[in-house]
């Protein structure tokens, strides 16, 4: 039977091809997951059991062709394009594998449409002299994400260009982190949840798969979580939550059933059943805090939460400028630094608030300080030793007071010599050597409240830079 391609936008409409020949293909349906200019879903139907792959190209560029990873063998089979640019022709050719037998098909096309008016003209890029970018940055791909409705994550290249994106509707990323299981993480929030607060818990594969969402109310996710998702080595969901304790304030002001909002970190198998859990309020008394009622709404502000070197957690909290070495089996506190806490710190690394704390590879605490007390941002990396517990400054890189910013941001090593640092309320990354020293800048029209870079090997095949 002779195949018929029709000729219109495979987002608009399936493309179904029938009696395809070769590789015992009986049918062939194009589709756009999410309606998303930059993924194409190809289901193949067969006629005997076998294991397909797409090889395809643009039809301008011949040379450069993407594979994807091989199906299943079975008869039905599901395979997503990826590294697709919009509005462009693409040609693609159907690998049938059997028995150590290669079948080819013949070529097909399809075309993209352009990108949605409303991820249009996102993101563009100062970059005044790209020789200087690494080019572990050049291959590589910087993650972030919109936390209003409707939510977007973004990969972005080196020159801006919107690589990846996933959206959902009605609620908003509110934080999104790439995994060591290759997925991206997130907690999501409707609008009626606060800049880093949410309900939801969803994980995603790079084609786009849902792999894992839970919903506040489920199980045992009973609580607000916020400002932070990751995975532990069990690939068991690790968050900040919202603790509660309606408490006797009378003897500071307050009234005898008076509300503490604070902090916990919890720990949710797969399934959403709880695991482990840690309280601020295990560990700490809110009547000694003579801040208490001015704070009581937001007791301490945890705002990360990441792992040391030894598997025990790092927590960092906003309103008391410290970060918490926590043990993850005990919840006992191992210490506590930056002001007043347990460490002796050089004057020049002395920090208002610490956000995205976390190990660097250099084995370094690296903190982005907001500054709020000088009102300008910086970037700080500490060599701890926690016997004598002193600390050195290993880095400090200070940012322009153009891009300061009082709340949210983050910074990461790309290699060792260069940081990508995200300044959230100006709408602003950018990337400087150790010394600081500008090497490109990201503005956007979305406010991130970070932004990640995802090495290109961690990403490949599903998205590369050639």
């Amino acid at each position: 039977m002779k195949c018929i391609f029709l000729n219109f936008l495979i987002f608009l409409a399936g493309m179904f091809l029938t009696g395809c020949g070769g590789s015992g293909i009986e049918t062939i349906s194009l589709s756009a997951p999410g309606r998303n200019t930059l993924k194409v879903k190809i289901d193949v139907k067969t006629t005997h059991k076998n294991s397909l792959r797409i090889n395809y190209w643009t039809k301008s560029d011949s040379l450069t062709k993407y594979t994807t990873p091989s199906s299943p063998e079975g008869t039905e089979h599901a395979l997503v394009l990826t590294n697709l640019r919009p509005s462009s022709q693409y040609l693609y050719q159907i690998i049938s594998t059997n028995g150590g037998a290669e079948t080819s098909s013949k070529v097909y096309d399809f075309k993209t449409p352009g990108y949605p008016v409303w991820i249009q003209d996102f993101f563009w890029v100062i970059a005044p002299d790209p020789a200087v970018l690494p080019q572990t940055f050049k291959e590589g791909f910087v993650l972030i994400a919109r936390r209003e409705t409707p939510g977007i994550i973004f990969m972005l290249d080196s020159k801006g260009e919107i690589r990846w994106y996933h959206q959902v509707n009605g609620t908003g990323f509110k934080t999104t982190h790439f995994t060591h299981n290759k997925t991206i993480l997130s907690i999501l929030g409707t609008e009626e949840y606060p800049t880093s607060y949410g309900n939801e818990i969803l994980e995603l594969s790079m084609t786009g798969d849902t792999l894992l969402h839970l919903k506040k109310g489920e199980g045992d996710f009973r609580e607000t979580v916020h400002h932070e998702i990751i995975l532990n080595p069990k690939s068991e969901i690790v968050t900040l939550s919202v603790q509660t304790r309606i408490m006797d304030l009378t003897s500071v002001g307050g009234t005898a059933k008076d509300t503490v909002k604070s902090d916990g970190i919890i720990v949710l198998d797969r399934k959403g059943k709880k695991v482990w859990s840690w309280s601020v309020f295990d560990v700490l008394d809110p009547l000694k805090d003579p801040k208490i009622m001015q704070e009581k709404k937001d007791w301490m502000h945890a705002n990360s939460v990441n792992f040391d070197t030894d598997g025990n957690y790092l927590v960092s909290f906003y309103n008391n400028g410290q970060v918490w070495k926590i043990d993850a089996k005990t919840g006992k506190v191992i210490w506590k630094f930056g002001k007043k806490g347990d460490f002796v710190i050089p004057e020049e690394g002395i920090f208002d608030q610490g956000h995205a704390v976390h190990k660097n590879a250099e084995g370094d605490l690296m903190l982005f300080d907001n500054g709020t007390s000088r009102e300008q941002t910086r970037t700080l990396t500490f060599r701890l030793d926690e016997k004598s517990k002193t600390a050195a400054v290993t880095r400090q890189i200070i940012l322009p007071k153009e891009i300061y910013t009082a709340r949210m941001g983050s910074a990461y090593l790309v290699t060792g010599e260069t940081i990508l640092q995200c300044s959230s309320k100006t709408n602003t990354v950018v990337l400087t050597n150790r010394e600081g020293r500008f090497l490109w800048m990201l503005k956007s029209r979305i406010m991130p409240y970070r932004a990640e870079f995802i090495p290109g090997n961690l990403v490949a095949p599903y998205l590369v830079n050639k």
